[in-house]
């Protein structure tokens, strides 16, 4: 019996172990977090996104992208204050550029050295409609054109591949560091904002970031080696 239990418990560990590689961390302050993995699985990229959530329907959604092997391209912090190098200063205007597509919008964004935060708005979008029914999603709502809005998805493969393009100029005209297969991480991590609450807390958190990159787990000196 002893044994059965000891067993039990083990795959159980598991279990819970394989759920933990995306999970959210909430903090003590509420604040619902985004940790960037860099797994090589295929089946972890798989179930990032939620099957049958539609993307492309108005919501507030807090969006983390990562550079590949969270290689810190893009500038860096000092003195709690984000510095952008070249490279940094053209994502930052793309980011901006891209405002200019139909039904999308930049609430607010921060770049860091490795990867960057940024709460997407997509038409129709009101923080003070909660979900229906599935408390994990918003619900679809009055206003949002779904022909023409563009997905979440769509928006950060047009970022990732108008500065990867860029960069890859770079390396060949000014002899910029080449970089190896891909410039950024294959996935992105989004959290669906549900209410005023999150979106007041996730903007904290985002205009905090620089500040706090010391304590920050993308942080290379906080990286497990």
């Amino acid at each position: 019996r002893l044994i059965l239990n000891l067993w039990s418990l083990f795959l159980q560990s598991l279990y819970f172990s394989s759920k933990l590689i995306n999970l959210l961390l909430l903090r003590g302050d509420g604040l619902l977090s985004l940790i960037c993995h860099n797994h090589n699985m295929q089946k972890t990229r798989k179930n990032i996104r939620l099957k049958k959530y539609d993307y492309s329907q108005g919501g507030y959604y807090f969006v983390t992208i990562c550079t590949q092997n969270r290689e810190a391209i893009l500038g860096n912090v000092v003195n709690g204050k984000m510095i952008l190098n070249e490279f940094g200063k053209i994502v930052d205007e793309k980011i901006n550029e891209l405002k200019k597509y139909k039904n999308i919008d930049i609430d607010i964004y921060c770049v860091m050295p490795n990867h960057i935060h940024m709460i997407i708005i997509l038409v129709g979008a009101d923080p003070r409609v909660r979900p229906i029914n599935d408390p994990r999603v918003r619900p679809n709502v009055l206003g949002s054109t779904q022909g023409s809005t563009p997905t979440v998805g769509e928006y950060v493969k047009r970022l990732k591949t108008l500065t990867t393009r860029i960069y890859i100029e770079n390396v060949k005209m000014n002899r910029w560091p080449p970089f190896d297969k891909r410039l950024w991480q294959r996935n992105y991590y989004e959290h669906i904002i549900r209410n005023e609450r999150e979106l007041y807390a996730i903007r904290q958190y985002i205009i905090d970031n620089p500040k706090n990159w010391e304590r920050d787990r993308n942080n290379p000196k906080n990286m497990p080696l």
